[in-house]
């Protein structure tokens, strides 16, 4: 009996049994789809309002502050750690264990960054204000409008930044033979195309 069963086993071994098998992928499946959910769920609880810009509240501090148009990593890190300074709160937490109160404070310290110690001038994105002519940080929407009403006023007083900008060109002096053509433009012409033309109009003319 006994070698009757080891040459069951040898036959069949349960690595390939099929119905072990089933059973296993079922339960990857299953546990998969589990780990989806919660995953899903903690995600839409957890996420946290600041300068009106919605955050995944897993994320740490730096990471968090990145979501914000405005902020890229080396004011973030500028910024979490002027918190870390002042309100002892490691910039290796996550948001979402951030009180309401704390949350305010990070965010007034997002409004006003120039008022910060550890942050240097040039880091600010808007400097000597053409209306106040201080030196500001604008994030969120108040950069878009104000990076609008810049482009209008360029516009207005027609200077060449504003010409190009009304007419949809490149600003910055790129080239725009092969790229940024707009409106009726006419194909380039290779030197050897372009001597072949001439010859045909001379020989024309003759």
């Amino acid at each position: 009996m006994a070698g009757a069963q080891a040459k069951v086993f040898k036959t069949f071994p349960t690595k390939y049994n099929p119905l072990q098998r089933f059973i296993y992928n079922l339960k990857v499946h299953f546990m998969a789809q589990e780990k989806q959910e919660k995953a899903k769920h903690e995600g839409a609880t957890s996420i946290i309002r600041i300068a009106g810009r919605d955050i995944n509240g897993n994320f740490k501090m730096v990471r968090g502050l990145m979501q914000i148009k405005g902020i890229g990593y080396g004011m973030a890190r500028a910024i979490a750690m002027s918190y870390e300074n002042e309100y002892k709160i490691s910039q290796e937490t996550a948001l979402k264990d951030l009180t309401d109160p704390q949350v305010a404070q990070l965010e007034g310290m997002i409004k006003e960054p120039q008022k910060l110690k550890n942050i240097p001038r040039f880091m600010l994105n808007r400097r000597r204000d053409s209306e106040t002519g201080e030196d500001i940080h604008v994030v969120g929407v108040d950069l878009t409008v104000k990076t609008r009403q810049d482009i209008d006023n360029m516009i207005k007083i027609q200077t060449w930044r504003g010409h190009r900008h009304q007419y949809g060109q490149k600003v910055r002096g790129q080239r725009t033979r092969s790229t940024g053509r707009t409106g009726a433009t006419i194909g380039v012409m290779k030197k050897a195309a372009e001597q072949q033309v001439k010859a045909a109009q001379t020989a024309e003319k003759k």
